[in-house]
């Protein structure tokens, strides 16, 4: 299984906007693009899914930018991969043979513990509070 750069990003800006969350700042494309280091073009298709998903809200104009729909509490890493991928573990369909129904299970076992994995993490416990330790020589 490999985790999209796709959701690398999303999950990413996700915890920045978890950083900003009741400070009443919004966040603009650009200072996401460039805190996370992420390409702000594909950044904007990333946005457009969370918003869609209800995870972030927009405010078009000169003051306007993103911010979470919800407290950082509320939403899991399992929301934003469903949000950007659909599935966690997408299985192919085709369980014929021998052993494709055995398989079957196993990879919904597999599937039922990344969900529940990804669901108890939220955004909240992603969050530093404190910039990086500066050091002084």
């Amino acid at each position: 299984m490999r985790i999209s750069v796709k959701v690398d990003y999303a999950c990413r800006v996700m915890v920045e906007l978890a950083r900003l969350y009741g400070s009443g700042d919004l966040a603009q494309i650009d200072h996401l693009a460039r805190t996370e280091a992420v390409p702000a073009s594909f950044l904007a298709q990333i946005l457009i899914k969370l918003r869609d998903y209800g995870l972030i809200t927009s405010r078009r104009g000169n003051h306007g930018g993103y911010t979470l729909a919800r407290a950082p509490e509320e939403i899991s890493l399992h929301d934003i991969m469903v949000a950007v991928e659909g599935q966690c573990l997408q299985l192919s369909g085709n369980f014929d043979g021998r052993s494709g129904h055995r398989l079957k299970q196993v990879w919904d076992d597999i599937n039922r513990l990344l969900v529940e994995k990804t669901s108890a993490i939220t955004l909240n416990q992603l969050v530093t509070k404190k910039t990086a330790e500066m050091y002084y020589i």
